[in-house]
């Protein structure tokens, strides 16, 4: 299969795999998950070929495939990869494969729309993370907000409308800036060459003045930073998580929530690299700001949901901070960190929604004492725990201990606030698992529980597989994105020094390594 219709056919099997649930009659709720979860699983298979034919030797974008689709306008179906977008669809499609298998108990009304749901945003999720177009990418973008939508919306908790609107409401706010940057760049671009264009290699070959960098990077990082979310703009993730089902819960936080720093990655740092440099400080600054907040807030949490949802505003923000160090050990900690947080924070969701299907509560106060009816459910959540904590031997630790590598070399003071997170993630973690796991059963309803089925069992055994690889050898994931780390910190090397530079902020000097490893590679 060539390359390009390999990425075309993991882009669009889902697609396929929603006409094919449609054609299955509604009440067969057996072979419509069945269905749904071997579609799943065949876009992950398939998705598998596209890392066995990468050559991780070059930088380029690979796989590509760029036909003429609105030609009058300049539209173009242009899809390819790199190492990075490789990375997080591969994350895509392996957690949804995942959420699929795991949702199979967890909804007994409309299934048929929920797994078509599942998959329709699958498809929209892949076409993000592959486009370079920016007009298809702006359409991927809106695709998968509707199943989110609906997945909050109609097979939520009892605050469910509240929050998909609130979703919505703050995505599409996000997204109407960066429609109109994105129009702003084909202006752009057609006013210097003559040409009308959406095509991303080719705008980013065009240098921009220093003011329409500034105001694009907020636009675009605007839109960027309400979906990580960066604080302040998190308000809207607790409640979507809260409220979602669980397998929504798993996508929100181990893909959508990444798309904000894959926007960055690809659009806001290679475009607008003068913009770059003045607004390292201020988001350096919200990030570090929504480790400690995220993670203080975590703690008071009386809902084991809720405190999973805050978590991930404090583990976004390591991401967010590794980033903007624009340093090889912290851009590369910051995507591997995305693939973590994806894995261990999915784990932990599919988790509580398992507890949650037996107790119908999510209360710490209702457990105490679940290690002794359910002690290998006590087993998988104890390494999920300890890997979203960061101990060495888990994926966390890698990923954070590359960002916090790289955060000294840019800004001690960032990396040492920052490391504070690591502490209070232990706190809130060690002591809910205390809470739930251990003492006496004081409630009589968590005597008799079921520990988990072979179908739970097999959903979590490849997230902890996941969790050990990458803690004990993390080399095929670096050097998959190693490439494509450095060539995007070249770029925004090469576009600063092409400009001259006056701060919006006064700044901490970025050293001079920040090309290589720190200390030389």
């Amino acid at each position: 299969m060539m390359g390009s219709q390999l990425l075309t056919w993991v882009i669009f099997l889902p697609l396929i795999g929603v006409g094919a649930l449609l054609l299955i009659p509604k009440d067969k709720h057996a072979l419509i998950r069945k269905a749904a979860f071997l579609f799943a699983l065949a876009t992950f298979v398939i998705s598998l070929g596209l890392l066995l034919d990468f050559d991780t030797a070059t930088s380029g974008m690979q796989f590509e495939v760029n036909i003429p689709w609105i030609s009058e306008f300049g539209v173009n179906y242009h899809q390819g990869i790199d190492g990075i977008s490789l990375l997080l669809i591969l994350l895509t499609t392996f957690l949804t494969a995942i959420a699929i298998l795991s949702a199979f108990s967890a909804v007994d009304r409309s299934v048929r729309g929920f797994f078509a749901s599942l998959l329709l945003l699958e498809t929209g999720m892949i076409g993000v993370f592959a486009s370079l177009d920016l007009f298809l990418f702006y359409v991927f973008w809106e695709v998968m907000l509707v199943p989110m939508y609906f997945l909050i919306g109609v097979w939520g908790g009892e605050r469910r409308v509240y929050a998909a609107i609130k979703f919505v409401l703050f995505t599409m706010v996000g997204s109407l800036l960066m429609l109109v940057a994105i129009l702003v760049l084909y202006f752009h671009f057609h006013d210097q060459t003559g040409r009308y264009t959406f095509d991303l290699m080719q705008i980013m070959a065009l240098p921009l003045p220093r003011t329409l960098q500034l105001w694009l990077f907020g636009a675009f990082g605007l839109a960027f930073a309400i979906k990580v979310p960066m604080w302040p703009f998190h308000t809207w993730l607790p409640d979507a998580h809260v409220e979602a089902p669980t397998a929504g819960s798993v996508i929100l936080a181990g893909v959508l929530l990444k798309m904000g720093v894959y926007g960055f990655l690809r659009f806001c740092l290679p475009l607008f690299p003068v913009a770059t440099f003045e607004f390292m400080p201020l988001i350096s600054i919200l990030a570090v700001i929504g480790v400690i907040y995220g993670a203080l807030v975590a703690m008071v949490q009386k809902d084991i949901k809720s405190l999973v949802a805050f978590s991930s505003v404090s583990h976004m923000g390591f991401v967010m901070l590794g980033m903007m160090t624009l340093n090889q050990q912290g851009l590369s900690g910051s995507i591997l960190q995305m693939v973590n947080h994806g894995v261990s924070t999915g784990a932990l969701f599919i988790l509580v929604g398992m507890i949650y299907e037996r107790r119908h509560t999510r209360l710490i106060a209702d457990f105490g004492g679940l290690a002794k009816p359910l002690p290998v459910y006590a087993a998988f959540f104890m390494i999920v725990m300890l890997s979203s904590i960061g101990v060495p031997g888990t994926n966390g630790f890698v990923g954070e201990f590359l960002i916090l590598l790289g955060s000294w070399s840019y800004n001690q003071v960032y990396a040492i606030l920052a490391a504070t997170g690591v502490i209070f993630a232990a706190c809130y973690m060690l002591w809910m698992y205390q809470r739930v796991f251990f003492g006496k059963i004081t409630n009589p309803a968590n005597e008799k529980l079921v520990d988990l089925n072979l179908r739970e069992k097999i959903v979590l055994v490849p997230l902890v597989i996941m969790i050990f690889w990458i803690g004990f050898y993390p080399k095929p994931f670096l050097k998959l994105m190693e490439p494509a780390v450095k060539t995007l910190i070249g770029q925004v090397e090469q576009g600063r020094k092409a400009s001259a530079i006056v701060p919006l902020v006064e700044s901490t000097p970025i050293p001079a390594n920040t090309t290589g490893l720190a200390g030389g590679e």
